[in-house]
């Protein structure tokens, strides 16, 4: 598999090609009783999890990344892989879930991880989570004028949220009132080909604090996004 990696310029180790091995093993293990995901074939999985994730990782510049919805782990885990010294903090509304993700941490003795069963919406209002984090990511979660209010009021001023999406041009337009009342800014937005499907990375830099109001919580995020 380092071969398929490095097709996409990216680098790995041979700890870390075992460390990626041993994920994928889980995975598989697990989705038979959790359900996790439906791509199983271990080229695919490499290619449309494990790659994916990490498409954009020289763009990441963090000490403290916080995922929302981490679901199998993605992007977080990966990223972690690459880059040991980040401090990862893995939310997960669904306890089965979570139950992969501790094991994932657990056999590949992943220092500086935490699993936490919640939801980003109550989270969100605790004192030790709200604005604490100078990075978050989201994958495959929510449309991004709905992921921005789940996922800014962790980030501290100054701190990036970086939301992993397909070909998402309409909905970075859709998400700019979302971004301005959640003290946001639009910094960047990354493209990247995956054998023939656009990736695309949101850069979105916190440059005010965002209004204790938010996330409003009982689904509106959806429902009404901003």
């Amino acid at each position: 598999m380092e071969k398929l990696f490095n097709s996409f310029g990216i680098k790995v180790t041979e700890k870390q090609l075992e460390l990626f091995d041993k994920y994928y093993r889980l995975l598989i293990e697990y989705n038979d009783k959790f359900n996790i995901t439906a791509i199983t074939e271990k080229n695919e999985v490499y290619l449309k999890h494990f790659v994916d994730s990490l498409l954009f990782v020289d763009k990441l510049n963090c000490e403290n990344l916080i995922d929302i919805g981490s679901g199998g782990g993605f992007p977080a885990i990966p990223i972690k892989i690459l880059k040991e010294d980040i401090n990862v903090t893995l939310v997960e509304a669904t306890g089965k879930k979570c139950e992969f993700l501790q094991a994932v941490v657990d056999n590949l003795n992943l220092n500086g991880v935490k699993v936490i069963n919640g939801r980003a919406e109550d989270l969100a209002k605790r004192e030790e989570f709200r604005e604490k984090f100078d990075a978050c990511s989201a994958r495959a979660v929510a449309r991004l004028n709905t992921l921005c209010e789940y996922c800014m009021p962790f980030v501290k001023v100054g701190g990036k949220f970086y939301a992993f999406k397909g070909n998402a041009e309409e909905e970075v337009l859709e998400a700019k009132n979302a971004v301005k009342i959640l003290g946001g800014k639009i910094k960047s937005v990354f493209n990247c080909d995956l054998s023939g499907a656009v990736r695309t990375l949101v850069e979105i830099e916190k440059i005010e604090k965002t209004a204790s109001k938010y996330p409003r919580g009982n689904g509106k995020e959806r429902k009404n996004p901003l």
